[in-house]
């Protein structure tokens, strides 16, 4: 994954921003909004597309848009950089293949204290019954 090319298809927009700074946030535009179309993309293969669909299906849009947002500081650059780093860590999360699961078996020795432990409190609870007096 090369990193220069894929920030190329980011798209950005500026917005005001809510928060601290006064009368200076009513008049400067520096809430960073990040777009990137996973679907036309370039930068992946089939395979990865399909990937990270699956990953990041909850962070998608309908039209399979990833959207992020970062108006954390008072400064654009600083916020257009908090974006691009946190976009590039979610799409190498969403790039990582899990493992295989590999079922197993409970050993002979788990199976028998389980047994064991079950028996002990079946008694434990049939002590607690009222005697049986016909």
């Amino acid at each position: 994954m090369n990193t220069e090319k894929l920030i190329k298809e980011l798209n950005f927009k500026a917005t005001r921003s809510s928060g601290a700074g006064g009368q200076h946030v009513n008049k400067v535009s520096s809430k960073i909004e990040l777009f990137f179309d996973v679907e036309n993309s370039n930068e992946f293969s089939k395979e990865q597309k399909i990937l990270l669909f699956k990953n990041l299906a909850t962070r998608l849009t309908k039209e399979n848009m990833l959207l992020l947002t970062c108006d954390e500081s008072r400064s654009q650059h600083k916020n257009k950089e908090l974006v691009i780093k946190r976009f590039l860590e979610i799409i190498k999360l969403g790039l990582i293949v899990p493992k295989k699961r590999k079922p197993t078996k409970p050993s002979k020795a788990s199976i028998k204290r389980k047994a064991e432990n079950k028996r002990k409190q079946a008694l434990k609870k049939s002590m607690r019954k009222k005697p049986n007096l016909e």
